[in-house]
């Protein structure tokens, strides 16, 4: 997912979607242990998914504070 389009979303359907993706994650590295996991890119680009909505969530909870 890309930048501009974690930006888009609602803050409420971003936290949602950063549960699923944490979720998806762990999936991915019981699969690399059990050595089911074809593509071990998909860690990193999933983590880096992640660091990305959370920046994105910070940077929100940030301008908030300042507004308040």
């Amino acid at each position: 997912m890309k930048t501009s389009e974690i930006r888009n979303l609602k803050t409420e359907e971003l936290e949602s979607k950063l549960a699923d993706a944490r979720e998806e994650l762990m999936g991915f590295r019981f699969q690399q242990v059990s050595g089911q996991l074809s593509d071990a890119s998909q860690l990193r680009t999933k983590r880096r998914e992640i660091a990305r909505m959370l920046t994105i969530l910070n940077e929100r909870q940030a301008e908030a504070k300042g507004e308040a």
